[in-house]
């Protein structure tokens, strides 16, 4: 291992060298047709990396000791939180929503198949997790994907795991095969119809006939979903929603879209609950809970409303909307420009019911071919044991749309 001379933590990294030209252009080619990633780029650059994310085998065990007790913890402070509709004000949830959520407070849970993605990175204190994306988790198509078609470049080292198998698995144990499920999603986004894709393959490899659809084609009949569509018509036997759980509440109510909070008897992974642990607001209510929440407050940086924290004048302070995703919405000192840092700044100054200031961490980079790079490594735990990781990595410390997707391998 080798130590990072900022720090006297030992760095979980191993440098790796990238792929040549000629192997770059076959793992894109193939990342395209195999593992659906259509759209390889971001603007003009490529987001696929040319490198794998490669770490020790004993620092990926530290993690996944970490992902599966932070699952526990988030399982656990979900089902409290359900019971607690007083305490949903506060993490900036749509007021449809609350209302919704209200419903769950006497509903029979309908989860099934929980999956969750916990955002780490290595900094100059350890391990620090930026984020849980416990309501819709991506990037399974590229987590379990790229392991399997860079591998052969790098035979010393060993992918981490297969997310979208135990994934698969999970439904099929939910829902056992012969039968139908509705994959549920925001179908204008290419990101979420790619990934829905994947695991629509995957699903029917394993005798599960699989629906891609939006929540508009959902009928609901006695607490029953049905699929309506022009493809296909019939009762489900489960929904796997990558719909995001806040923009339910901009559906019409005759929608039936409250039934994915509460009330279903469908399975569904997830149930629209988790937003209730997604929220970035959700360490404002830690106090208020029963549900101890050790590994959550060791590893997530401090958490305040806006107005009690210094971060107009200090940089120790970064700025989050509550449901915000994929870093868009973050003001950080020094990478945010000006105009952008003025737009957030004046929103969280008007709504700041909707904002979060958390204390800023050091990410330790590494580097790759002579490149500094930013890692970030998205940890999957399914029905909470770890079942795989996501890599990406960035130019700067902020892990955004335009950060590079990595297959993550380990190695002694």
């Amino acid at each position: 291992m080798t130590k990072d001379v900022r720090t006297s933590a030992i760095s979980p990294w191993i440098g790796v060298e990238p792929l040549a030209d000629a192997e770059f252009l076959q793992l894109r080619r193939r990342a395209i047709f195999e593992c659906d990633k259509w759209d390889p780029q971001v603007g003009d650059a490529c987001v696929i990396a040319r490198y794998p994310l490669v770490m020790k085998n004993a620092a990926w065990a530290e993690v996944v000791g970490l992902a599966e007790a932070l699952a526990r913890e988030t399982r656990m402070a979900e089902a409290e939180l359900v019971r607690r509709p007083d305490l949903h004000d506060r993490l900036g949830l749509p007021r449809a929503m609350r209302h919704a959520l209200r419903e769950a407070e006497t509903a029979s849970p309908a989860g099934a198949a929980r999956i969750i993605r916990f955002d780490f990175h290595f900094t100059t204190d350890g391990w620090r997790i930026s984020e849980g994306n416990i309501d819709v988790p991506g990037g399974l198509n590229e987590a379990s994907g790229f392991p399997a078609i860079i591998g052969s470049h790098y035979p010393w080292a060993e992918p981490v795991g297969d997310p979208a198998a135990a994934y698969v698995e999970a439904i099929a144990a939910a829902a056992p095969p012969p039968c139908v499920v509705a994959l549920i999603h925001a179908t204008a986004y290419s990101d979420d119809q790619q990934m829905m894709t994947y695991v629509a393959r995957r699903l029917e490899a394993r005798g599960i006939s699989a629906h891609l659809a939006s929540p508009s084609h959902l009928r609901w009949r006695d607490g029953r979903a049905w699929l309506e569509a022009a493809w296909w018509a019939g009762p489900l036997d489960m929904i796997v929603r990558f719909f995001p759980a806040e923009w339910l509440a901009q559906l019409p109510k005759a929608s039936g879209w409250r039934a994915l909070c509460a009330g279903s008897r469908t399975p569904i992974s997830n149930p629209a609950t988790a937003l209730l642990t997604q929220s970035k607001r959700f360490p404002l209510v830690w106090d208020d809970l029963a549900t101890p929440l050790p590994v959550w407050r060791a590893l997530l940086p401090e958490t305040r409303e806006p107005r009690s924290a210094p971060w107009r004048t200090s940089a120790d302070w970064i700025l989050k909307p509550a449901l915000g995703r994929v870093g868009e919405g973050i003001a950080m000192a020094g990478l945010t420009g000006a105009a952008d840092w003025r737009k957030i700044a004046r929103n969280a100054t008007w709504w700041p019911g909707h904002w979060v200031a958390q204390r800023r961490f050091e990410v330790l980079p590494i580097e790759i071919g002579g490149v500094a790079r930013y890692p970030c490594l998205g940890v999957y735990t399914v029905d909470e044991r770890v079942a795989g990781a996501y890599g990406r990595l960035a130019s700067r410390p902020l892990i955004d749309s335009h950060a590079e997707d990595a297959a993550v391998l380990a190695a002694a």
